[in-house]
């Protein structure tokens, strides 16, 4: 390994541990105060991708409990059932509609299929919430080609979302959610390698995804100025969800890591407090290019908003999506 590959693992080592940090004292002194104002969802349709676990099902459960008629976007059909059976049970009788539909962000294929249906059977969309996300898994490309991170929590949703936005549109005032990571600042955007096809790194894969996911909104914030629908992302922070199931963690640590995880992580519930609050708050119905943090707007790095780099992430996105040639 060269010198400075060694010097680069070992800055993305130190900073990893003090965004740790950072989250557990954000755990300990301000998510407990987080509650966001109810605020009804009765009448509202609502997409959530990844819904059956974890934030998205925490999202969901939130947004059923305020009379939303959610559809629950996922993959694993049997998972999302026995997760709504979960949902039904929890939020009551007297709570919104709930649906499950497939959806592979995987597959450019399910997501035209996916969004076919929901421009045929539902006459409007209210809230658009990219949730759904592969975190640091082996390299394992979709079916279309692409390296899993990028393709699904980047080249998944963009594709997503373009096809629905002429109903978002018509559905005005409408909101699109995007859920990316703190990690974002790990990650790079290298246009001759977008597929990590020369060299993979499951982590540094992971924050270009969620780099691209904020260079997606600031782009597309800039495009849907005075359509009446306003985009947004957020930062979750540290959630126990299944999200790290491709994490080696040695045997005998994994006691002390799922102790310190119960006790310093914020719960699906928690973390799902600010995909929620961009999901129904009035105070944030005018707002357009934002990145929130625990209900609040957060400062990015400069490489999140380049507005250059995101038209041009752009482009190539919709070259590989198939929408331009």
């Amino acid at each position: 390994m060269s010198f400075a590959r060694q010097r680069r693992l070992y800055k993305c080592h130190r900073d990893f541990c003090l965004f740790v940090g950072e989250a557990v004292l954000a755990h300990l002194y301000t998510v407990l105060s987080l509650t966001v104002s109810f605020q009804t969802m009765r009448g509202k349709t609502i997409i959530v991708t990844g819904a059956n676990s974890g934030i998205g099902k925490a999202t969901t459960v939130e947004l059923l409990r305020r009379g939303g008629r959610v559809i629950m976007a996922c993959r694993d059909m049997k998972r999302t059932e026995e997760a709504a059976q979960e949902i039904r049970l929890e939020t009551g009788p007297d709570s919104g509609e709930l649906l499950i539909k497939c959806l592979d962000l995987a597959s450019l294929k399910s997501v035209h299929s996916f969004c076919e249906d929901i421009i045929k059977e539902e006459p409007r969309i209210d809230v658009l919430i990219n949730n759904a996300g592969i975190y640091q898994c082996p390299y394992i490309i979709t079916e279309d080609g692409f390296e899993m991170q990028f393709g699904v929590n980047h080249l998944g949703h963009f594709l997503l979302t373009h096809l629905l936005l002429d109903l978002l549109k018509r559905s005005a005032p409408s909101r699109v959610v995007v859920v990316s990571s703190k990690l974002y600042k790990y990650g790079e955007i290298d246009f001759d390698d977008l597929s990590s096809e020369r060299r993979y790194d499951k982590a540094f894969a992971y924050g270009r995804s969620k780099l691209a996911n904020l260079l997606f909104t600031c782009e597309l914030a800039r495009r849907l100025e005075g359509t009446g629908v306003t985009v947004n992302a957020l930062t979750p922070g540290i959630v126990r969800t299944n999200l790290g199931r491709h994490i080696n963690i040695p045997l005998l640590a994994k006691p002390l890591w799922e102790l310190a995880s119960r006790a310093f992580f914020k719960s699906p519930e928690e973390g799902a407090q600010t995909s929620v609050y961009l999901a129904c708050s009035p105070d944030v119905e005018d707002v357009q290019g934002k990145c929130f943090a625990d209900c609040q707007e957060q400062k990015l790095l400069p490489k999140a908003t380049d507005q250059e780099v995101a038209r041009k992430l752009w482009d190539i996105s919709e070259v590989m999506v198939g929408i331009t040639v």
